[in-house]
């Protein structure tokens, strides 16, 4: 994928449908080690009515959807599925508003017998917001 290049996440094998995809585009994409995504939450979600009142913040919970799904696409592909089976650690460092743009990031670390463990984050403004590792299982659907 060129770096000046966009790509709509489900064209490249994201599994999720709406209203669960919580990335925009895929901005940079090396298959089978890294991705890079995007995503801007607009204001409007309905979760801010509920999540801090007058002070909203995206979910953290949402935050990491979003990496996981950015590590679906660096693994997988159109017809190899992957599912977050682990989250070995997260941390999140800042909250993230509404209206901001977050880039998700993700590269394999290892895999074996199925599982791969990526490395994940999340960036606003070139500032880290949250920073893990997670593990994804091959899905073997029918």
């Amino acid at each position: 994928m060129k770096p000046s290049e966009t790509t709509d996440p489900i064209s490249l094998g994201l599994p999720h449908r709406p209203p669960f995809v919580f990335i925009q585009s895929v901005d940079k994409l090396e298959a089978g080690l890294l991705a890079q995504c995007s995503k801007t939450f607009a204001r409007s979600e309905s979760f801010f009515e509920g999540h801090f009142p007058g002070n909203a913040i995206v979910p953290g919970v949402l935050l990491l959807e979003g990496m996981a799904q950015t590590a679906g696409i660096a693994v997988g592909g159109p017809g190899k599925m992957f599912l977050l089976s682990a989250i070995r650690f997260m941390k999140f460092l800042r909250p993230v508003r509404p209206e901001e743009t977050i880039t998700f990031n993700a590269h394999k670390l290892g895999e074996v017998g199925g599982l791969v463990q990526c490395a994940v984050e999340a960036r606003c403004s070139q500032h880290l917001v949250a920073e893990g590792q997670i593990i994804l299982a091959e899905a073997l659907f029918p």
